[in-house]
Parts: structure tokens; sequence; C-alpha cells
């Protein structure tokens, strides 16, 4: 798909004065090469319903850059350079720019960069929203945590297509990772979701933020499984009927 289509569907889910991906052809040209690999994938394994490109960037990379610039508005991104990080971890298959890495992280005791935020993705699955967001603001410290071997497999060929680093691919279920690990996790389109929210709380470090995207009709359940957690007002998504963002703390932001 052509970068400036993409870039021009996108356009309604960012500020109007916005133009990083409008002006940034490696941002675009990399979601085309994702589109592409998520096509091909989908045909063998079930990663998702929407087959129709036009259809797959505005539900799903326009939804996860939504809920990015909510979470990161700051973060710049540079037109001549690529969205990657310098730093890789990984269980089993490090992700880097040609280098295949065997690593074991200890989640507990990672040292946290100074300028990185630690992000999980809960229930990653095709990778949304947590590879847009990394896409976004590529200094974050990027967690997938996907059950699904395939689709743990799916997202690893993701992350060395598009050159990405700091990004670690966990093919665990979640509440195996040590708690009060993240700053932000953030859970799209998962099933059971109210059995999933206690584990995904847990697992956020102290103000640290859970960023939902949920149909209203989840709103009253969310609140009152997690009424421990401070929630923002919800955030419409443009042109979406079936999706809200939905922000909660651990703690009060100052």
């Amino acid at each position: 798909m052509h970068p400036a289509r993409i870039a021009e569907l996108l356009q309604p889910f960012l500020e109007a004065n916005d133009q990083r991906l409008a002006t940034n052809d490696a941002l675009c040209q990399h979601i085309s090469t994702y589109i592409d690999i998520l096509l091909r994938w989908n045909a063998r394994i079930n990663l998702t319903a929407i087959r129709h490109e036009e259809e797959i960037v505005t539900r799903h990379f326009g939804e996860s850059l939504f809920a990015a610039r909510h979470l990161f508005p700051v973060y710049p991104v540079s037109s001549s350079v690529s969205p990657v990080s310098s730093v890789v971890k990984g269980v089993g298959v490090g992700v880097g720019v040609g280098v295949r890495v065997d690593i074991d992280v200890d989640l507990a005791n990672d040292q946290r960069p100074t300028t990185n935020d630690r992000v999980a993705d809960l229930g990653s699955g095709a990778g949304f929203p947590g590879i847009p967001i990394k896409l976004w603001a590529p200094n974050i410290s990027l967690t997938l945590i996907e059950s699904s071997q395939k689709k743990a497999t799916f997202l690893r060929e993701i992350a060395r297509a598009l050159t990405l680093t700091d990004i670690n691919i966990q093919n665990v279920r979640a509440e195996t990772l040590p708690p009060s690990t993240f700053d932000v996790v953030t859970l799209r389109a998962v099933e059971r979701l109210t059995e999933v929210l206690p584990t995904a709380a847990a697992l956020l470090a102290p103000q640290g933020r859970l960023a939902l995207l949920i149909p209203p009709r989840q709103l009253s359940a969310v609140r009152s499984t997690l009424p421990h957690l401070t929630w923002d007002p919800p955030i419409p998504i443009p042109q979406s009927q079936f999706r809200l963002l939905i922000v909660g703390s651990r703690e009060p932001r100052k």
C-alpha cells in the first residue's frame, strides 16, 4: 500500500497540526510492510478478521496511533530517522538489525533506561496497539505479551522486518510476569476482559497507567472491576462506533 495513502487515511486520528506520519515516509513505509506481512500470515493463522488494506489502516493503525498520541504526546519523531532504538531484549529470540540474539530477561531486575517508558501490550495478538505505539514513540521499551506461540512468532517476524529494537516478546501468560513492572499497560480486543483486568493492573508500576481500547458497553464493567484506579474521562476514537480510549492510573497523577 502506498505510504502517501496510508498518511491520508491516518490523518483523522492525529491532531490537525501533527504531521509526524504525513511527513515521515519511513513510518508509513513501515506500516505498508506491516500490512503485507499481516495479510500473508493471516492466510495461515487467524490474526485479524479485517482483510481490506484501507480498513486495516483505519481500524488497527488508526486506533493504535490515536492511543499513542494521547499516551506519548511529546515524543519527537524525525522524518530522516527510522523509528528504531539501540538495545534489544527478548526471551528465546531477540530482534535486532539483521542480528539474531538469544537472551533471557529478568524483568523484575531489569534496569530502566532513564529516557524510556516501559510499555507492555497484554494479549498483543497481531501487535495492536503495541507496535504502532512503538513506531510513534521509538524511545519506549516495549514488551509484547502473547501466550499463543504462533502469534508470538508472527510478532517476531514483524519486529525483524521493521528493524525494531528494545522490544521484548514474551510468549507467556501475563500472570507469570513480575508485578509492578511497567509504566504503561495496554489492552485492546482481549477476550474475557474483566478476568484479565486485575492481571493488567497488577503489572503497573506506582503511578503507572492502564490504557484500554474498549467498546462503550464495557465502561461500567471496567470501573467496577478496578475501582482503585483513577480513570480519566473516556475519549471517543474518530470514525469508530466500536471503541473508546480510557486511561486509568494506579495513583492520581500530579
